[in-house]
């Protein structure tokens, strides 16, 4: 299954709850979500009973679409929290926030994952000085992130910055805003991911 190319505004509906995927317009009294909060569709207002599998695919849904991955992409992930020593479904989210486009993203560098994702497969970014190409690519505590010095690129940062000035930087992420950089301070705790979803779901859904 490819990745969706439809409109974004109806995954955050169907999932009740806003999932970022549109950059600033989220912030904004323009958003889907705050304007129709139901699901698209004719019958979206009808509450429907959910059945237990029903709700951990739709938790594994959310937070797929959310950082937006495929499929085995996810699966991957999950395998690999699962087999590191740990609580599975709170791995599975501390790497899911180590990839680096996310890390952009949560810099406000982009004003979506998938802006971010874009701007790394640029090769707009530098990791520990070094040219790093890949969304995928998870940082570790220590590392820095920072933007190549050209004029146009950083015109393009400078803008979503003073956009975005007032979403909050994670606490395990220090920015410096002045110089485009920013630097891993630790890996990301459960704490400090502050979206709604259910872990324990996906992990249960994987598990059977």
């Amino acid at each position: 299954m490819g990745r969706y190319t439809e409109a974004v505004c109806r995954l955050c509906r169907r999932h009740g709850g806003k999932l970022f995927l549109k950059g600033t317009r989220c912030q904004t009294d323009k958003c889907a979500v705050s304007r129709r909060p139901f699901s698209p569709g004719q019958h979206g207002k009808v509450r429907k009973k959910e059945s237990d599998y029903g709700i951990q695919v739709a938790e594994k849904q959310k937070l797929k679409r959310m950082y937006g991955l495929l499929e085995r992409q996810f699966r991957n992930y999950f395998r690999k929290a699962s087999k590191a020593k740990g609580v599975t479904g709170s791995l599975l989210l501390q790497y899911l926030e180590r990839r680096l486009d996310n890390v952009v993203f949560r810099l406000s560098f982009a004003a979506s994952r998938s802006s971010a994702r874009q701007l790394v497969r640029h090769s707009l970014f530098k990791v520990n000085g070094k040219n790093v190409n890949i969304p995928s690519y998870l940082v570790r505590g220590g590392d820095t992130i920072e933007l190549k010095p050209k004029e146009k690129n950083q015109k393009i940062v400078k803008e979503t910055l003073e956009l975005l000035k007032d979403r909050p930087v994670p606490k395990w992420i220090k920015r410096d805003g002045e110089h485009f950089k920013g630097m891993i301070l630790s890996l990301p705790e459960r704490d400090d991911i502050e979206y709604t979803v259910d872990e324990n779901m996906i992990v249960e859904l994987y598990s059977k």
